[in-house]
């Protein structure tokens, strides 16, 4: 039996998005078929747009910020059934490599991933799937183990989120780094993953979580999810460290101040740099945005006040806010049900599969926060 769908598609390199016919396998072992219900528009896809194809084979169905409901299940699946709702991970430990061997999954050199099971119906041509997800359809086939139960009461259009934006920002604070009650914060870049970011530094209650960004609207999203400060970059001269560090309340005697953590959500150079001189002695700062292949930074290493050796600076990378989707994804949709967590307000409007293209130009314009697809 085969199942019948469409998909947002990048058929090849340059060329847009357009909404074709799939016919979808039925899943292999250890394989789930999803209905879709909803995909958040994750600036990854619009990456791998921009990147053509980033190294995937053409076709390739965009979106991994996936959540439905389970519809078929392969050989072997025994913790799922038809029915259940979902969110899709996008990493699920490969149990085997290195990392997973000596019990730390969460750092897995690899990830489970379906076989090729997406055509394209036009012609039968396999589609790759972005981040082994494809979620820019209306039915997609994952790993078993990256499809992670929900809550019946949780709604799949917030759901979604967690799966990449969401976990990435308050992953980062909890697995990451462990941001400790009464810490100072500094956030640089305020879209979703840097909103994430202040979000958890308010589930950890920090004392400061300092926002930092050159879009007003996006300062003002940020003090709308926790932030207790705001600094626009461009009006401090592109260079917010001195005003960061002012900030800072609970300074020592003849101190110069600094943040606990720094977190950067952009993939800019400038702004990692800035984030390691943002930070006091022995602080953290955590890189996050996707780079370029051919980025390089250049770090003071002997400045007195805020070089990386005299200022033992900790810098870290963050990788979907290192998280283990079994665990970290459940705990999310709990804290959005106690209230803790706000996805209502990341959804910045709702879209049908034909506007991906319309949500890619609004984030490009910095003018969303995120875009759900609802089927």
């Amino acid at each position: 039996m085969s199942y019948e769908g469409k998909a947002a598609i990048l058929s090849e390199a340059g060329k847009d998005a357009e909404i074709v016919d799939i016919t979808i396998d039925n899943p292999g072992p250890n394989e789930v078929l999803v209905k879709l219900v909803a995909s958040g528009v994750c600036h990854t896809d619009l990456t791998v747009k921009v990147l053509n194809g980033n190294g995937m084979k053409f076709p390739i169905v965009l979106g991994h910020e996936g959540a439905g409901i389970v519809e078929a299940v392969g050989e072997g699946v025994t913790h799922l059934k038809p029915g259940d709702p979902v969110v899709i991970a996008y990493r699920a430990p490969c149990e085997v490599c290195p990392a997973c061997r000596r019990g730390d999954p969460r750092h897995c050199y690899a990830a489970l991933r379906p076989g090729l099971r997406i055509r394209r119906k036009s012609d039968g041509a396999y589609c790759s799937q972005v981040l082994r997800c494809g979620t820019f359809a209306t039915r997609t086939v994952v790993h078993a183990k990256a499809a992670i139960k929900m809550p019946e009461e949780m709604p799949l259009e917030k759901a979604c989120l967690i799966a990449c934006g969401v976990v990435t920002g308050v992953g980062a604070t909890m697995n990451t780094t462990k941001v400790w009650p009464g810490a100072s914060v500094a956030v640089v870049g305020c879209g979703g993953v840097g909103l994430s970011v202040i979000q958890g530094a308010k589930i950890a209650h920090a004392k400061q979580i300092i926002a930092v960004d050159i879009n007003d609207t996006k300062l003002q999203w940020a003090r709308d999810f926790g932030a207790t400060h705001t600094v626009n970059a461009r009006e401090v001269g592109g260079d917010p460290v001195a005003t960061v560090r002012n900030l800072v309340t609970d300074q020592w005697p003849g101190y110069e101040g600094g943040v606990d953590f720094a977190f950067e959500a952009t993939g800019r150079m400038a702004c990692i740099e800035q984030a390691v001189r943002m930070v006091n002695y022995n602080g953290t700062a955590v890189t996050i945005g996707f780079p370029a292949s051919t980025d390089e930074v250049t770090l003071s290493v002997g400045n007195i006040d805020t070089g990386v050796y005299w200022n033992k600076v900790n810098l870290t990378v963050s990788h979907c806010g290192d998280a283990l989707p079994s665990t970290d994804f459940p705990l999310l949709a709990q804290l959005y049900l106690q209230g803790q967590l706000d996805l209502d307000r990341m959804v910045t409007q709702e879209i049908e599969l034909g506007d991906v293209e319309a949500a890619f130009h609004m984030m490009e314009a910095g003018n969303v926060i995120r875009s759900v697809i609802r089927y």
